[in-house]
């Protein structure tokens, strides 16, 4: 029997329930301080935070913070660490809102987005709110070191961005600069949750460090998922040749476009930029870039990213946090969304 989009959808809900187990209660916790830290005296802004709250994905961020603040503390977490997860969860979600604007999208996660209910006007000043709470609550608690590690993530994330509009869609782009857009664009967000979960209860020790780095090879992987994600099969629940429509070089495309014989270059290169919109055309592209190993060859990047994090949590005791730590790591590369 086939397996369906529904049971794909029900295998993802139970790794996910089985990665909160051992932070469930923190989770609970940090819900209402969450919803707590983005109170105003202005009702319509309480009515839209509301409305945001009960809107939430799977948590993935807070849950990195609270697992590597408790496999590092005895099971324990402290004030800081539920302030770390705030800063997180309330800039991520200011940019979300902001990013709906400019992609001028009414959905978000399957509900109406901010600028969809409210218009652009109140959805900007709602993104504004909440990136000056994600900034208030460190400072008015003197989480200076925490602070700095947001501070330069947002400001990584940004520079990827720009770098991706820069670089992304030229047809030479290389490896290299591939994994510079990504690591600041994709993996600097988990690579934040990672070291203030660390930082949260281990400040000023080479923990920090290393997980920062371990949220960043998870980063890695996670974003060379989504890029497989194209190439896959319809049933998955997400449109494939997206990224080819966009003219969106990802690594398969890249390595493809690398090492092919030059008229099968050119043939690529032009279906690319002048056929992208041609479903035919995008389909003939999708089997080319399977067939010259493109999919292979990016499967084996982001499994090495995967073992190099793995490794990195091979020097701790073993928990239920690492466990969990661990099982996070693997459904990053086994996903079906």
């Amino acid at each position: 029997m086939p397996i369906t989009i529904g049971d794909r959808k029900l295998v993802d809900v139970k790794v996910v329930a089985q990665i909160k187990e051992p932070v469930e209660k923190e989770m609970e916790l940090f819900e209402k301080k969450f919803h707590d830290s983005m109170s105003s005296k202005v009702a319509l802004l309480n009515r839209i935070t509301h409305y945001i709250v009960n809107r939430k994905g799977k948590q993935m961020r807070p849950m990195f913070i609270f697992l590597v603040a408790k496999l590092l503390n005895d099971g324990e977490v402290n004030e800081r660490t539920y302030r770390g997860a705030a800063i997180i969860e309330l800039t991520h979600t200011a940019s979300l809102v902001h990013d709906d604007i400019v992609d001028e999208s009414s959905k978000r996660r399957g509900f109406f987005s901010i600028n969809a209910l409210w218009k652009n006007k109140i959805a900007v000043l709602v993104g504004d709110y909440l990136f000056a709470k994600g900034l208030l609550l460190p400072l008015e608690h003197d989480d200076f070191d925490l602070l700095k590690i947001f501070s330069n993530a947002v400001r990584e994330m940004s520079e990827g961005e720009l770098l991706q509009m820069e670089k992304a869609r030229r047809l030479d782009i290389t490896e290299e600069v591939y994994y510079d857009v990504i690591r600041q664009k994709t993996a600097t967000l988990i690579a934040a949750c990672c070291s203030i979960g660390a930082c949260a209860v281990k400040p000023n020790t080479d923990h920090v460090e290393v997980f920062r780095k371990f949220g960043e090879l998870i980063g890695m992987a996670f974003q060379i998922k989504d890029d497989l994600f194209d190439y896959g099969e319809a049933k998955i629940g997400k449109p494939t040749g997206i990224d080819i429509k966009e003219q969106k070089m990802t690594l398969p495309l890249i390595y493809v476009l690398n090492n092919c014989a030059t008229d099968e270059r050119k043939w690529l290169i032009n279906s690319i930029k002048n056929h992208n919109k041609n479903k035919k055309r995008v389909k003939e592209v999708i089997h080319f870039v399977k067939e010259k190993g493109g999919l292979s060859y990016a499967e084996g990047k982001m499994n090495a990213f995967k073992t190099e994090a793995l490794a990195l949590l091979e020097a701790y005791p073993d928990s239920d946090y690492k466990s969990s730590l661990e099982l996070m790591v693997n459904y990053v590369v086994d996903r079906k969304k």
